[in-house]
């Protein structure tokens, strides 16, 4: 009996970026959809069955990936959310000591500085779907 594979909807306007992610989640047996911004996000988060969203902070406007978190989380309450961002580095931001109150206005599960490694990652992806 096979397993059936996780749907995860990655989003980042990083076209190398969600290629390499893509490759490094399916080598762990998900089933990996891409998008570059907010208008494919939302056709696909309408169209599958999406078990768990990986989204990029800023895309082509600063706000995009809060925007997208709280869609998602006010649409499907239940799809973990995990944020990434390379804002840090950018502007001094640091998002890793975040409160509980800061977490109920980002809508985010959980929230990585770019460059994530991939067991990081995918430990923190198993980690949210098992609490589904």
């Amino acid at each position: 009996m096979s397993k059936i594979k996780k749907n995860i909807l990655l989003v980042d306007d990083d076209v190398d970026y969600l290629f390499q992610k893509k490759l490094e989640l399916e080598k762990e047996g998900f089933q990996v959809f891409t998008a570059h911004s907010i208008k494919p996000a939302k056709k696909i988060l309408e169209e599958t069955s999406i078990d768990l969203a990986i989204v990029d902070l800023m895309m082509q406007e600063k706000d995009d990936g809060f925007v997208l978190s709280y869609q998602i989380k006010s649409n499907w309450p239940k799809t973990p959310v995990i944020m990434v961002t390379g804002v840090t580095a950018q502007t001094g931001l640091e998002f890793d000591n975040i409160t509980e109150n800061e977490k109920k206005w980002i809508k985010a599960d959980s929230i990585f500085t770019k460059p994530v490694r991939s067991e990081q990652l995918v430990r923190e992806i198993r980690r949210l779907l098992a609490n589904e």
